[in-house]
């Protein structure tokens, strides 16, 4: 066991779900050719003035509200000064000494046990464009389209203690602010990526170790893998007799290890001033309340009323809450069979559904088959009409055709067979077909029952009552 324990706080960088930029009414899409999204105060031309995007200002104080912080009535912006090429104002506009919320926190499970981390602050900030460096060339390329999209840094205290739990807390950040539909989440294009401060201490220590700072992180394999190296470096120092030195280090995910970048700055080094062009940001009460009550349910209170009330297990409740459509449709899916078993729509939509989904890389919301739809299906299973084998090749058809489950059924003839003798009749013939499996049975190898069961419904098309099947078969067998 190691005599270190870990010290980590991360800095997640939230891209809002806004049209147009923090301060100007440039495109803030992604994905455009190079430089295309940019306007005169994008390029920082002389005599051009930020106007505050009120979109995101809300999209901020919905986070806020989400975890708990206390917003400032009144929040300033401020200059942060560094020189990169691709800052083109020479400094970035964002919050430092007064943000618009702080002490909040982030709830999520690790292994099924809650946790909570603190939360410093929320702030807005434009983000900076983008560099590219040519591999064998002594230039850079700069693409200006994220300069100045409207960001939220949402800042942690050092409250995690491992690589993992740090990976769990990002993934309910993002499952977060993908409920409240602030970002949509996307790692790979940079809507939420994350700085992580990693230290280290003697277990049992309060006083905090030397922090480094992991930068290029964009999945949540990455910061746990970064984090996990960076741990077992700065153990490699210590017990080497050295000092760990504050940096700031940069994550290369195809080599499996960072390397330093630059020194750790302090906030004297940015040269921070308040931001001369933009009139303090006033929030009201009206508008605080106004956000409140359009927040939806967040994950965790929802997942805990899929058990609860609804009698799912952990495991369905948290695979039905992972993103906010599928738990909308489930509900709706529920909610459109007045008899439609909780349970049952838990298997079919957390099963079937979204097998055909995935497969098809598709989200719930371009599902071909409609809530309404597949109660109906369900509907049809629970009441005997069709099989539930037999309900799975109609929901193919279903999301292949966009057919009603009722159609198909009736064009097939699919049609679960229930009657009687006819059942008997299939049964006695399996008997009848497979007298070792029968003396077998007799015998007493019970499990040979659903090998008779099988037969039956292979000699039915899947259309036998599997339940009246199986009493049949052993009332003959015994």
């Amino acid at each position: 066991m190691t005599p270190y324990e870990s010290v980590i706080g991360l800095e997640c960088h939230v891209q809002l779900a806004t049209h147009s930029k923090i301060f100007s009414g440039a495109s803030a899409s992604f994905g455009g050719a190079p430089n295309t999204y940019t306007d005169p105060y994008t390029l920082a031309l002389p005599g051009t003035l930020p106007v505050l995007n009120r979109r995101a200002v809300a999209c901020a104080l919905k986070m806020s509200l989400a975890t708990g912080c206390t917003i400032r009535r009144v929040s300033r912006f401020a200059r942060k000064h560094y020189f990169y090429p691709d800052l083109p104002k020479g400094y970035q506009i964002s919050q430092y000494d007064e943000p618009i919320a702080e002490h909040g926190r982030i709830d999520f499970l690790l292994d099924g046990t809650p946790r909570a981390v603190r939360l410093t602050r929320i702030h807005m900030e434009e983000d900076a464009g983008k560099s590219t460096h040519v591999a064998g060339a002594a230039y850079s390329l700069v693409d200006l389209n994220r300069a100045g999209v409207p960001l939220i840094e949402v800042v942690s205290e050092p409250d995690l203690r491992s690589a993992k739990e740090a990976a769990e807390y990002l993934r309910a950040i993002r499952q977060l602010v993908r409920y409240l539909g602030i970002c949509d989440g996307n790692m790979e294009e940079g809507s939420l990526r994350c700085d992580a401060n990693v230290s280290i201490r003697p277990v049992g220590d309060v006083a905090y170790g030397t922090r480094t700072e992991l930068k290029n992180m964009n999945s949540f394999k990455h910061v746990q893998a970064a984090i996990e190296y960076e741990v077992a470096r700065q153990t490699e120092v210590l017990e080497s007799g050295q000092r760990v030195v504050q940096e700031t280090r940069l994550w290369d995910e195809g080599r499996g290890t960072s390397h330093p970048m630059r020194s750790k700055e302090q906030a004297h080094d940015y040269r921070y001033f308040p931001e001369p062009d933009l009139p303090p940001l006033v929030v009201t009460e009206a508008e605080i309340e106004a956000l409140r009550s359009s927040l939806p349910e967040l994950p965790l209170a929802r997942r805990a009323r899929f058990m609860d009330r609804l009698g799912l297990s952990p495991q369905d409740a948290a695979l039905l809450t992972a993103e906010r459509e599928i738990a909308d449709y489930y509900e709706q899916v529920v909610a459109a069979g007045p008899s439609c078993d909780p349970k049952r729509a838990a298997n079919w939509v957390g099963g079937e559904l979204l097998r055909e989904l995935h497969r098809d890389e598709r989200p719930i919301a371009q599902s071909p088959v409609s809530p309404t739809a597949l109660a109906e299906l369900i509907a049809l299973v629970a009441g005997g009409t069709i099989s539930g084998k037999i309900a799975k090749d109609v929901l193919a058809t279903m999301y292949a055709s966009g057919e009603s489950s009722k159609e198909i059924v009736a064009r097939e003839g699919l049609l679960q067979v229930s009657d009687e003798s006819e059942l008997l009749r299939v049964c006695q013939k399996v008997i009848e077909a497979n007298p070792k499996q029968v003396e077998k049975f007799r015998g007493g190898n019970d499990k040979l029952l659903g090998f008779f069961v099988g037969q039956a419904m292979k000699e039915t098309g899947g259309r036998a009552h599997p339940e009246r099947v199986n009493q049949i078969l052993r009332r003959l067998l015994a």
